[in-house]
C-alpha cells in the first residue's frame, strides 16, 4: 500500500501579503494628500481663522454622509479647544433645525464634490440672512464653492480605494484641515492648559490638569504659628488642623519655615516643650504657586531628598493654602 505524504502546515507557503500591501498603499496615499494640502495652504486659511475667531456666535459645522461624520468630529474638536461649535445635520436642518443657526454664527459646510443637494437649504438660509458661510470642498468651481464667502479647496488627489470612489483620501484631508483650523484658532486665542482643563473635567485628562488651587486647604484650615510661638501652641495648632505640619511665619507674615512630625521626633530629647517654633522648624521649606498643576506638587513631594506629605502654597512668599498628598490621590492625580 502506498503512503501519500500530507503537507506540513509549517512548511506551507507564507500567507499572501496583499492586505499588508493594501494597507501601506492607503496610508501612503493619504499621507501624500496631507503633504499636498499643507503646501497649498495660503492666505485664505488665515482669513478663515480670522473669520471664525471674530464670530460672535458659534461655528455651525454641516455636511452629508462621510463629510457629515467628519463634520461632527471637527465641531467637537473646535468646541473642546475654545471655539464654540456644534454640528447640524443638513437633512434635519430642512425640517426645523435651521432654527439652531443664528445671525451671529458662521457656517462651515463640508462637501468634497461641492454639489451635495442636501446642503441647499442651509446655503440658501445663510445667503438670505447674511450669515457667514465658509466651505471646505474638493472643487473650486463647484456650486458650494461659488456660493460661499470663503472657500478652502482640497488639493486634487485620488481616493485611496482601488476603484477611486470610496471617500478615503478626501475625508482624511478634510478632517486634517478641520484640525488645522481648530489648532490655529486655539493658538490665536491663547487657549492654554488651564482653559483645556475647564472643558475636560472628567476622565484621566481632566485629572492631570487639576491645579493646586482647586485642591488646596485655605483660610482657617491652614496651620500657622509665629516664630516665637511656644511648642505647646505649635502642638495644639498641628492637632487642630490635622495636616501633620505647621507653617511658621515671621512678623511680616512671610513663610520662613515648617514644622513636621519628623521635626518633633528629632527634637524630642532636647526639651521639646521648652523651645520656640523658630528653634524646631525646618527653614526655607519648598513651596508652590496656586496656579501650578497638582501633578507638579505631587512630584515635588515625592522627589525631594526627604519626601514630605504637605506643601504650602504661597503668593509673594505669604501662605495662601496647603496641599496634602492625600488631596492629590483622592482627586485621582498620579
Amino acid at each position: 500500500m502506498s503512503v501519500v505524504a500530507l503537507p506540513n502546515p509549517s512548511e506551507s507557503e507564507a500567507p499572501s501579503s496583499a492586505p499588508l500591501d493594501a494597507g501601506r498603499r492607503v496610508l501612503r496615499a493619504e499621507a501624500e494628500a496631507l503633504f499636498a494640502l499643507a503646501d497649498t495652504l495660503d492666505g485664505r486659511f488665515e482669513q478663515a481663522v480670522e473669520r471664525l475667531a471674530n464670530t460672535r456666535g458659534r461655528t455651525v459645522v454641516t455636511g452629508m454622509g462621510k463629510s457629515g461624520h467628519v463634520g461632527r468630529k471637527i465641531a467637537a474638536t473646535l468646541a473642546s479647544t475654545g471655539t464654540p461649535a456644534l454640528y447640524v445635520h443638513p437633512a434635519e436642518a430642512s425640517h426645523g433645525d435651521l432654527g439652531m443657526i443664528t445671525a451671529d454664527d458662521a457656517v462651515l459646510a463640508l462637501s468634497n464634490s461641492g454639489e451635495t443637494p442636501e446642503l441647499a437649504d442651509i446655503v440658501a438660509y445663510t445667503r438670505r440672512f447674511s450669515i457667514a458661510l465658509l466651505a471646505i470642498v474638493g472643487r473650486a468651481d463647484s456650486t458650494l464653492a461659488q456660493a460661499a464667502d470663503l472657500t478652502l479647496v482640497l488639493p486634487p488627489r485620488p481616493e485611496a480605494c482601488p476603484i477611486g470612489l470610496a471617500p478615503t483620501t478626501s475625508t482624511t484631508a478634510m478632517l486634517a484641515l478641520g484640525d488645522a483650523l481648530a489648532v490655529a484658532l486655539l493658538e490665536r486665542r491663547g487657549f492654554g492648559a488651564h482653559d483645556f482643563s475647564l472643558l475636560h473635567p472628567g476622565g484621566k485628562l481632566g485629572r492631570k490638569l487639576v491645579r493646586v488651587e482647586d485642591l488646596m486647604h485655605r483660610g482657617d484650615e491652614l496651620p500657622l504659628v509665629g516664630l516665637d510661638a511656644p511648642m505647646s501652641d505649635v502642638l495644639l495648632e498641628m492637632t487642630a488642623k490635622r495636616l501633620g505640619c505647621v507653617g511658621v511665619l515671621d512678623g511680616r507674615g512671610i513663610l520662613t519655615g515648617v514644622i513636621t512630625d519628623g521635626d518633633l521626633r528629632r527634637h524630642m530629647e532636647d526639651g521639646l516643650l521648652g523651645r520656640r517654633a523658630a528653634e524646631v522648624m525646618t527653614a526655607a521649606p519648598k513651596t508652590i504657586r496656586p496656579q501650578a498643576l497638582a501633578a507638579e506638587a505631587l512630584a515635588m513631594m515625592n522627589q525631594a531628598e526627604r519626601p514630605f506629605t504637605v506643601i504650602f502654597v504661597v503668593e509673594g512668599q505669604r501662605p495662601v493654602g496647603a496641599l496634602h498628598m492625600h488631596d492629590c490621590l483622592r482627586a485621582g492625580v498620579a
